[in-house]
């Protein structure tokens, strides 16, 4: 019996509580869902949305409670702890799975899943949201573009703060450096590895090289073997990536992931709504085949975490009423190399 139920884990959380508003206006009943008793119902008892309680470590209490569920979308970070068992539990209940992740390892696991996926037909696509739908739109039609392409580099412009997710995410992140693609293997190099002039769609600006999702998913989505991502950052404070990044392994350690995390929750909250109407976003992209040959795109969007909200429930919708084959999915192939300009304060893709 075909199922229509979606579900919204980590429906307390800053963005996850977001998509639950917003599911709400546009009439949907999504199912809310974490780990947090307290904080879960008092989203549901807000909204008038059904609420289940589960932790996703624990793999019968999640697989019970998606044994009706046709589409998952997961929202609770950091996805390096939650992403796998939730996948797994989606694999076994045949649910669809999409979830707000920029972690490269995170987007890399799922697709080591893609042939589990593609056997039982269930769709598993991560980063639907501002991570990384503009980035990987953008990718896709500078390939369409320019087939023969060696070379990608993306970057995007944002004043926008940060949720405390991601925020915890990046704490994390500290200890691992930059990553970049080269000869189509996910390479580590340092912090503030490379640094170019860019015009993102205001200007130009002193960009630098960060470990941003694209150097896993724009590969699958286009197939070119040299990709780097690129974020605004004034020279001084590139020169003190580079300056900081032999003590790199000190940010690994327990004690101080503990005490950054600790800060992170005390000192961050999100932008509020005013911050979220008021903050735009540059994206930028740019191609380069064998001949030096060059294109680039850009696209504005509406805020970051507006982009996720309204990402997400594009693809929750595309695959409440999907009848497509199963496997490990970008957003750009699943719902196409300009869904970013459906999205509310998006506009269109400019090649040039």
């Amino acid at each position: 019996m075909p199922r229509h139920n979606w579900l919204i884990y980590g429906a307390n959380g800053y963005t996850g509580h977001l998509l639950a508003e917003q599911a709400r206006r546009e009439g949907l009943t999504p199912i809310l869902a974490g780990r947090s008793p307290d904080a879960v119902h008092a989203v549901g008892s807000a909204l008038g949305l059904e609420c289940r309680v589960f932790d996703v470590q624990h793999p019968e209490r999640t697989l019970e409670a998606l044994a009706d569920v046709a589409v998952v979308a997961h929202c609770a970070g950091p996805f390096s702890a939650t992403s796998a068992p939730m996948i797994d539990a989606c694999l076994a209940s045949a649910s669809h799975y999409v979830d707000i992740t920029g972690e490269i390892g995170v987007f890399e696991a799922a697709h080591a899943r893609d042939a589990q996926a593609r056997e039982l037909g269930v769709v598993v696509c991560p980063g639907v949201g501002f991570d990384v739908i503009p980035t990987d739109c953008l990718a896709a039609c500078l390939h369409q573009a320019m087939p023969d392409a060696r070379e990608l580099a993306l970057g995007f412009d944002t004043a926008s703060g940060l949720s405390p997710g991601t925020a915890k995410t990046t704490v994390e992140g500290l200890s691992l450096g930059g990553k970049v693609r080269r000869g189509g293997v996910i390479t580590d190099v340092p912090l503030g590895y490379k640094r170019r002039t860019i015009d993102f769609g205001r200007g130009q600006k002193s960009a630098v090289t960060i470990p941003w999702g694209d150097v896993a998913t724009a590969y699958y989505s286009t197939a070119i073997d040299n990709i780097e991502v690129y974020l605004p950052t004034p020279p001084a404070l590139a020169m003190g990536m580079r300056l900081i990044d032999p003590l790199r392994p000190l940010f690994g350690l327990p004690r101080v992931q503990d005490w950054l995390k600790q800060q992170v929750q005390a000192r961050i909250q999100g932008p509020d709504q005013n911050a979220r109407e008021r903050l735009r976003t540059w994206v930028w992209g740019e191609v380069r085949n064998a001949v030096g040959q060059v294109k680039s795109a850009r696209v504005e969007t509406a805020n970051g975490y507006e982009v996720t909200v309204h990402g997400a429930l594009l693809a929750v919708r595309h695959l409440l009423a999907y009848h497509g084959a199963g496997g490990y999915f970008t957003p750009s192939r699943l719902l196409g190399a300009r869904c970013v300009e459906q999205l509310p304060g998006s506009g269109s893709i400019v090649l040039a």
